[in-house]
């Protein structure tokens, strides 16, 4: 509990979770009900490798797919720290850019309407590219952690794998096509 739920009196209600986990072999991935004081981060039994992925074996794929090779896996890996790299380089290099148009909106007394506009638009644009950068750096450091942990190619909604052709066009994915399409529906 934290101290803000302390000092407002409320408390938060123990629920059972689900948690998606992959077999150790490869096949499809099950979903199995966790107690309810067990919390996601708890039930990763896999020890983090010293090279960032498990043994390909530990990771599900399709029916009809090859399994992940050592090589596939590095690819993916190393194509996921080359994009969070430069993902950070972007995002500081945006928020220099924002600082820079915040500190000159200011000076716009003399300023009409129309360049306080484009001021305001670049701002906000600016603003965007560098929440979207952000997010894109948070699901690839996602993806890497799921790497790292033995869930990588398991879909976080229902458990099942996710597909590994999937996968190497779109690493940061975490859902299979099936629960993408029910999440895009809603």
């Amino acid at each position: 509990m934290t101290d803000t739920e302390k000092a407002s009196g409320r408390t938060r209600r123990a629920t059972a979770t689900t948690t998606p986990r992959a077999s150790v072999r490869g096949g499809t991935g099950r979903t199995v009900k966790a107690p309810a004081h067990v919390t996601a981060a708890t039930t990763t039994t896999l020890a983090t490798p010293p090279d960032g992925f498990h043994a390909p074996a530990v990771y599900i794929v399709r029916a009809g797919e090859d399994p992940w090779d050592d090589a596939e896996l590095r690819e993916v890996r190393e194509g996921l720290i080359e994009t969070a790299h430069e993902l950070r380089a972007e995002i500081a290099v945006s928020e220099n850019g924002i600082a820079d148009l915040l500190r000159d909106s200011g000076e716009g007394a003399g300023d009409d309407q129309a360049d306080t506009g484009t001021k305001n638009f670049e701002r906000e644009h600016e603003m965007s590219l560098t929440n979207n950068a952000r997010g894109m750096l948070l699901q690839s450091e996602k993806a890497l952690r799921r790497l790292a942990d033995g869930t990588y190619g398991a879909c976080e909604s229902c458990g099942s794998a996710i597909g590994k052709a999937r996968l190497q066009a779109f690493p940061r994915a975490t859902l299979c096509v099936t629960c993408k399409q029910r999440e895009e529906r809603r």
